[in-house]
């Protein structure tokens, strides 16, 4: 038989109360003022439950009634209630007065705790470092620029003329047109109307007789 898991944190002890007891204890919501002596209850009613400790027990009820949550709930005249809910006397003056101070002076500890927390931040030099390393983040704004873009002078296109196949050696200089541009090319070979030249690249080509050219004078 597996032994039951014994609570140890205040948070799970609470849950556990509001689960057994969910007319009396609420880990959410508005709370209710709980009976005087209620420990007492508890710890009668759960003394055979071996899943919480009475000194978990009552550890975790005083965390319950420090919480804010249960201090606000704590106004003259609101009726405490038993484990099962019962309403068994209305609050005191007295103990409001007591709540409203003891609710004071536990947000004065925070506010004192996040002032403290936030000045060891500002003057700690690691940290003051690290963010004075953060590049700031560039302006996305597009700054006017004067410049005009350059305008590139296209070389002028060599004057050519038409040339006839008969007119034509091996090795002459020549123009061919292959492209929008005329290159100039060294013809290797001719073969009837088809001319095998050699470009200034390396390439060789075959072209037609009608698309090659000599430079005019």
């Amino acid at each position: 038989m597996n032994e039951p898991v014994k609570l140890t944190k205040s948070k799970d002890v609470i849950a556990y109360l509001a689960e057994k007891f969910p007319a009396c204890f609420s880990v959410k919501g508005d709370a209710k003022p709980l009976k005087i002596g209620i420990f007492d209850d508890l710890a009668k009613r759960l003394e055979d439950d071996e899943t919480v400790s009475k000194t978990r027990l009552r550890t975790a009820l005083r965390h319950y009634t420090n919480s804010w949550r249960y201090l606000h709930s704590v106004k003259q005249g609101q009726q405490r209630v038993d484990l099962e809910g019962n309403e068994v006397e209305p609050v005191t003056e007295e103990h409001q007065q007591h709540a409203e101070e003891s609710l004071r002076e536990s947000k004065a500890k925070v506010a004192e705790k996040n002032k403290e927390r936030n000045k060891q931040r500002q003057s700690d030099p690691a940290k003051r470092e690290a963010r004075a390393k953060v590049p700031a983040k560039p302006a996305n704004k597009s700054k006017p620029t004067n410049k005009k873009p350059r305008n590139k002078t296209a070389k002028p296109a060599p004057k050519l003329n038409d040339v006839e196949l008969n007119a034509l050696s091996i090795g002459q200089q020549v123009q061919v047109k292959a492209g929008n541009q005329p290159m100039p090319a060294t013809i290797t070979e001719i073969d009837k109307d088809d001319i095998q030249v050699r470009l200034d690249n390396g390439l060789s080509m075959k072209v037609k007789i009608d698309n090659v050219f000599v430079k005019a004078d």
